[in-house]
């Protein structure tokens, strides 16, 4: 048997349709009961339970109790990360579902990546950042600059202070499933994407599993104003 990281583990965890849908239904940063998880999957509680529990021990969800009810989120941004590169694979090699509907553009345009804006819109930020050297990408790894730093701070009160984490890098490239190229991840992703929200520019669709992000107009146009319309 040949050492390192035992990826075969990992791969059979995410591999099953039904633990797939639930993992997939945890994308939106939100914690979820394991009733709600299996009605995402479309499974008895007591399956979802068996699920999860194998889930739990392989590290890709953990539980969080509150009250009478446990919830299960995601273990961290990386979990999340792979299961957006899958997508995306999925996508490019042909392997979709049939189901769509009227959410799907929206979904496309922007939509949550656990907790940083993904999509479309979720491109042109990271192009924009880049190509205005906010920050450097070299392959996947995202350096924050200080003309950046200065940026973030006059237009969206966002400070270094506020980036630091003992588990996550400040900038981190995901990439997208519809749009295959990255977007930005990491705390900075996080921080943007929660300003976003605080200055009411964007919110996170009522509907319940969605993962589509829908920017108000003046959000539209704020968004624009920093980050270009996407139409170069």
């Amino acid at each position: 048997m040949k050492s390192g990281p035992d990826i075969a583990l990992v791969a059979s965890l995410v591999g099953d349709p039904a633990r797939a849908n639930m993992l997939t239904a945890l994308m939106n940063g939100r914690a979820l009961t394991a009733s709600e998880l299996a009605q995402e999957a479309g499974i008895t509680p007591q399956t979802a339970s068996s699920h999860l529990a194998k889930l739990e021990a392989g590290g890709l969800v953990e539980p969080e109790k509150q009250g009478r009810h446990r919830y299960y989120r995601l273990t961290d941004d990386d979990v999340a990360g792979v299961l957006e590169g899958l997508a995306g694979l999925a996508a490019r090699t042909g392997h979709m579902r049939v189901r769509t509907g009227p959410k799907d553009p929206a979904l496309r345009r922007a939509r949550i990546c656990y907790d940083h804006l993904a999509g479309d819109l979720g491109v042109q930020m990271l192009d924009s950042l880049r190509e205005r050297n906010l920050v450097r990408q070299k392959k996947q790894d995202i350096e924050l600059t200080a003309e950046g730093e200065r940026f973030l701070a006059k237009h969206l009160q966002i400070s270094t202070g506020m980036l630091t984490h003992p588990r996550r890098p400040v900038c981190k490239a995901c990439l997208d499933w519809s749009e295959r190229r990255h977007h930005l991840a990491g705390t900075l992703g996080a921080a943007m994407m929660q300003r976003f929200a605080e200055l009411k520019w964007a919110a996170r669709d009522a509907t319940p599993g969605s993962r589509v992000v829908n920017f108000t107009r003046t959000g539209e146009k704020q968004f624009a104003a920093l980050f270009g319309d996407g139409k170069d």
